[in-house]
């Protein structure tokens, strides 16, 4: 008994068929990679920059974007672009993965959005805080020389905020329903404008703003008794707003924790005699992508 070949049942090679082979072979990688690289903006990972005016988000934000600061103005509303990370910075998802990876450009892609600084001005930030879109860390740029001057009200102003921002990460904790902590929540003080004499190193700025919110705490705490609060609702109140640890003790950034909220400080300048230094940030935000 004759074995026939299966070959035998394939159809004839036609000018057709070829044709229709090689396109396969040649668009399949080509909507492979246009699948891997169509992320839209709604997915890529966003970190909110903000802080008092003047600090330099906006001049931040351009040389997150372009390589080089620019000459900015004061913003009036949110602005987001797109950025990438540099080629040297290791990003905290890929440290296992092949560089030869197709997804390896993919995720060092972020979003970065910049806030108004101006006190009327800043719903904005508190309300992308508080209704996130894929927020994978808040950067909050203080004026490093502006806090070191006695005469400014720099150090209470950037406080007065900071404070006002973290409390709202704070309330995710205190307010949850759920059984599950929240997502954790990276935030970096980026002490910005290192390069001019008077500014204060880090270390100094993270003391310096502590101290401000521990004397921020203590008179919100004496608000709500001059307000007539009554002594049964005094205790809850003040576990509502009082940002870190209750009790008359210094306030550290550390006591964030306990609300997954993990705080640090690190130095830069964005512009400079000697150009920008950024490199710290840049690997901060690697990290927490």
């Amino acid at each position: 008994m004759s074995r026939t070949n299966p070959l035998s049942f394939m159809p004839e090679p036609t000018p057709v068929l070829i044709l229709i082979s090689v396109l396969l072979v040649v668009l399949a990688p080509l909507v492979l990679h246009l699948i891997i690289y169509s992320t839209t903006s709604d997915t890529l990972p966003t970190v909110l920059l903000i802080g008092p005016s003047g600090a330099g988000k906006t001049a931040l934000v351009t040389l997150l974007e372009r390589g080089r600061p620019t000459a900015t103005r004061t913003s009036q509303t949110p602005h987001t672009v797109e950025v990438s990370l540099p080629v040297k910075t290791p990003v905290a998802s890929s440290r296992f993965r092949s560089p030869n990876d197709p997804t390896w450009e993919v995720t060092k892609r972020l979003l970065v959005q910049d806030t108004p600084g101006h006190g009327k001005l800043r719903h904005y930030a508190i309300d992308s805080i508080s209704k996130p879109q894929n927020l994978h860390g808040i950067i909050f740029v203080v004026d490093a020389a502006d806090l070191s001057s006695e005469a400014s009200e720099g150090a209470r102003q950037a406080a007065e905020y900071l404070h006002d921002v973290l409390l709202q990460l704070q309330k995710r904790a205190t307010n949850s329903k759920s059984s599950r902590a929240p997502k954790e929540m990276p935030v970096l003080i980026a002490a910005n404008k290192l390069d001019l004499f008077t500014a204060l190193p880090a270390p100094l700025v993270k003391s310096t703003l502590e101290s401000e919110i521990t004397k921020l705490r203590k008179s919100l705490g004496a608000g709500l008794l001059d307000s007539g609060v009554g002594a049964k609702d005094l205790d809850a109140a003040e576990e509502q707003d009082w940002l870190g640890e209750v009790g008359d003790g210094p306030f550290e950034f550390s006591q964030l924790q306990d609300f997954n909220v993990q705080v640090k400080i690190l130095g830069g300048n964005v512009t400079g005699l000697d150009g920008s230094d950024v490199k710290q940030w840049w690997d901060w935000i690697g990290s927490i992508l």
